[in-house]
């Protein structure tokens, strides 16, 4: 099993490969420390943090909407709000891509579903951020 750098390494070149596909420019920034994996330009530049999602639980896959990191040994969370503009999320499972406005995510982590019983104001229904077109 590959380690968590290598995966979201292939997340972030699928989804770099995916604009490119699509006709988007798109600059990659200069080392490790800026909180965008990519910069798109989509008449507008839009930073955009790359993420890979997993199953949560049935019809559901789940990414983190913020940063982890440790530094001199202490454990250190960040978001992302006001320094991102989009998330692009990546499934592995079946290769979907997703797209996220940063202001329609949610802290910490954010749940797509596939299907319910319900419908509810405070689900987020993956077909809603489906990367299958333009970018808003």
């Amino acid at each position: 099993m590959a380690n968590t750098k290598a995966i979201g390494d292939e997340t972030e070149a699928r989804i770099l490969a995916e604009l490119v596909a699509r006709d988007y420019s798109v600059s990659i920034p200069f080392g490790d420390n800026d909180p965008h994996d990519l910069v798109v330009d989509a008449d507008e530049l839009l930073r955009v943090q790359c993420k890979t999602a997993w199953e949560n639980k049935p019809e559901t896959i789940r990414f983190n909407t913020h940063s982890q990191t440790t530094r001199d040994g202490e454990y250190h969370e960040h978001t992302y709000e006001d320094r991102i503009d989009a998330f692009a999320v990546r499934y592995p499972a079946t290769g979907a891509l997703y797209w996220i406005p940063i202001d329609e995510a949610t802290t910490q982590k954010m749940e797509l579903r596939f299907d319910a019983t319900l419908d509810h104001p405070s689900i987020n229904w993956a077909t809603d951020y489906t990367f299958d077109r333009r970018l808003p």
